[in-house]
């Protein structure tokens, strides 16, 4: 039986020992695990904006109980994780024993506990030691600030290309020619081509509602191969885009989805 690892995981310097998987890579069984009221969660889509990714998240986990906090970075340590803070261990517990390995943004969720707790947690329910928790984050965080690996491995990356001249070379201007529709900047409208004729907006409907912010689904009664698509945000669209591009919707046409023109 695998056992965990005593990694100390901080929800906001996030620099630290991963929980330890079994051999095969599974989470170690529920019984030999610490338990905690905020969850570390991995294996998040990095294409999602910071704001969409914490808001679907805790809209994802509101259902079992209330979500204190949401901590998402998309610097290079944090890129692809997230800690969601509860109000106890038991409604932890059972959001991540129900939502592990939901697919969220077409990628299965990796859920453990992590090692310590958050300052939204410790605000909640131990409010008197708030101060000397968040002194204790921020001396651990100033310790490994030179020891963490990925850190070094950045710096060094940075370094050999100093060296061999490539960040020091300009950039090449671009011609100025009209942009493909595949390059087209972010627009929170998408521009769905090749669609089958018999295409209704309640198919559309329900196949971009999908993804959080929907808001719109137009068709174009006189040329039915396309529509318009809308939501909330550009980062929204941009998750749709990316997820549902060459999506059969008939079983044989792929559709073609680009940002629309501004």
């Amino acid at each position: 039986m695998a056992t965990t690892q005593a990694a100390l995981v901080d929800p906001h310097s996030a620099q630290d020992i991963k929980p330890t998987l079994a051999e095969d890579g599974t989470p170690p069984p529920e019984e030999d695990q610490f338990v905690s009221e905020t969850l570390y969660i991995q294996n998040l889509n990095e294409k999602v904006k910071i704001d969409v990714l914490k808001a679907s998240l805790k809209g994802l986990f509101k259902s079992y109980g209330e979500v204190l906090d949401v901590v998402a970075h998309s610097n290079l340590r944090m890129r692809g994780q997230a800690f969601v803070s509860f109000a106890s261990p038991e409604i932890a517990k059972k959001a991540m024993k129900e939502v592990r390995g939901f697919p969220l943004y077409s990628k299965p969720m990796q859920i453990s506990f992590a090692r310590t707790r958050s300052d939204a947690v410790v605000k909640r329910l131990d409010a008197t030691n708030l101060e000397q928790h968040t002194a204790t984050r921020n001396e651990h965080k100033k310790r490994t600030r030179y020891s963490n690996p990925l850190k070094q491995k950045f710096k060094v990356k940075r370094m050999a290309a100093e060296m061999d001249g490539v960040a020091a070379t300009p950039a090449a201007k671009r011609p100025n020619v009209q942009m493909p529709d595949e390059y087209l900047p972010p627009n929170k409208i998408l521009f769905l081509q090749n669609l089958p004729e018999i295409v209704t907006k309640d198919q559309l409907m329900a196949l971009f509602s999908q993804y959080p912010n929907l808001h719109e689904v137009r068709l174009i009664p006189t040329k039915k191969d396309i529509a318009f698509v809308e939501y909330m945000d550009e980062g929204s669209a941009g998750v749709a885009k990316d997820a549902l591009h060459n999506y059969k919707l008939d079983g044989e046409n792929k559709i073609k989805i680009t940002f629309a023109r501004k």
